[in-house]
């Protein structure tokens, strides 16, 4: 079985020491007045700053938690969707029932956290010059697959979907690639197009997959760049592209499907472990990280609040040989799901299974067999799963991304499914202003640049 992974490597120690490093460790300045010449001197303070962008985007408000969680609650119809919301906290209920503020809490952290993360890779990729010959192209290529992965999930919440209108004229988020002095800060660089940050998206995790080795320990790869590629093609129907990167993936050999119990860390106490499936992940211990999802989907007996429970509409989706209908427990009425049960276990960003799915879609949608026929690749997860094989007049797009649903439910990826399948949550259209965070009201005061989004 083959172990190389990649997987985020949270150290929040490391933000600290890539500012306060000097050549002298009894003439530290405070955090918010070392300049990059001072903090930045060598390669090692060079690869301490990168792992600090590793720890942003494995926070709890990326891909640490909210990143994954809001996906959810905002392709849920409140009250008769597949998991009701029953926590008290502000900003997730607003994004749960559709009626965000702009001043909500939970949109203002996830814009600065991604751009503090952004201006960190920013800063590693304008002082490559530091490190060795020899490892400046890993590293150019692991701070940009970060900096690509950020542009593009923020684009996706900040932004009308790709095939929602213009995507030349539709505004995305402001592209920031040259470091700032405060963190916080875009330097009152005004909204580009949605279809400009996927560009940038784009061009940043195409360089990235060129430079990265297959293996690279605890960090990107080559495979999670080209997944992470074949997430944009998807959402922006580039179907071509899509398959071949997906495909790019599966047939490197790196990575294979594990039994379906194995997939996801449902040990309760322990430290999380990785398979041969998992191709980016959030790794977490008992020492360092928090796995937020297991704050809001896990029950107060594992170490959560139980904010967020998993109806039998969604159960009941399942066939009755279905072993993905056992990744769920009781918890003495409300059902939650397994896949985020361990407080210390990893969360699996991009895995192997999400892959057969997109090139199955996508040869579909196409009239393709990049790499294998659709109706093989979609009962590659269906043999996995203990589910019947579907035949050739079984296999639709409906049937396909029905399959996309139970495989990935609670994984980061349902209202990005559903806006690019123009499928409406609920009474409200795929397009609703609704379904779109607005520009954090903090970002449009201090920068005039800014234009808030419709609705708000």
């Amino acid at each position: 079985m083959k172990t190389n992974k990649s997987i985020i490597l949270a150290s929040a120690l490391s933000v600290g020491l890539w500012l306060t490093s000097c050549n002298s460790q009894l003439d530290i300045k405070p955090v918010n007045s070392v300049a990059t010449s001072q903090a930045l001197t060598t390669a090692d303070d060079l690869k301490a700053l990168l792992v600090g962008a590793y720890d942003g985007l494995g926070g709890v408000n990326l891909y640490g938690g909210s990143l994954i969680r809001d996906a959810e609650l905002l392709g849920t119809v409140p009250g008769t969707g597949d998991i009701l919301w029953t926590g008290t906290y502000v900003g997730p209920q607003q994004i749960y029932t559709k009626n965000i503020l702009v001043n909500n809490d939970q949109a203002d952290v996830t814009w600065t956290n991604g751009y503090r993360t952004i201006n960190i890779c920013n800063t590693v990729l304008a002082n490559l010059k530091l490190a060795t010959a020899a490892d400046q192209p890993r590293l150019e290529g692991e701070a940009k697959f970060i900096r690509g992965s950020v542009y593009f999930e923020l684009v996706r919440l900040y932004g009308r979907d790709w095939n929602d209108g213009d995507p030349n004229a539709n505004l995305g988020v402001p592209i920031v690639t040259t470091p700032t002095v405060d963190l916080d800060a875009n330097s009152n660089v005004p909204r580009s197009t949605v279809a400009a940050v996927y560009t940038q998206a784009l061009a940043d995790l195409t360089d990235a997959e060129a430079k990265l080795p297959a293996t690279n320990g605890f960090f990107a790869t080559k495979g999670a760049a080209g997944a992470q590629l074949s997430r944009v093609y998807l959402q922006k129907a580039d179907y071509t592209n899509a398959a071949n990167a997906a495909n790019r993936v599966i047939t490197s050999g790196r990575y294979q499907l594990v039994d379906i119990e194995s997939v996801f860390d449902t040990r309760e106490s322990q430290s999380g472990i990785n398979t041969a499936e998992t191709i980016f992940a959030v790794q977490l211990t008992d020492q360092d990280g928090t796995n937020d999802l297991n704050t809001f989907y896990g029950s107060s007996d594992v170490g959560g609040r139980g904010d967020i429970e998993v109806t039998e509409t969604f159960i009941n989706q399942f066939e009755p040989n279905d072993l993905r209908s056992q990744l769920f427990y009781d918890d003495g009425g409300p059902i939650r799901t397994l896949k985020y049960v361990n407080q210390y276990g990893n969360i699996q960003v991009l895995r192997l299974a999400e892959m057969y799915l997109t090139r199955a879609e996508a040869n579909f949608r196409m009239g393709t067999t990049v790499g294998d026929t659709p109706l093989n690749d979609i009962n590659v997860i269906r043999t996995r799963a203990g589910a019947t094989p579907l035949t050739t007049a079984q296999l639709t797009l409906a049937s396909i991304l029905k399959e996309r649903r139970l495989e990935l439910a609670f994984e980061g990826t349902y209202i990005h499914d559903l806006r690019r399948t123009k499928t409406n949550v609920g009474t409200l259209p795929y397009n609703s202003p609704k379904l779109i965070f607005p520009i954090p009201l903090r970002e449009i005061t201090t920068n005039p640049a800014l234009v808030q989004n419709a609705g708000y």
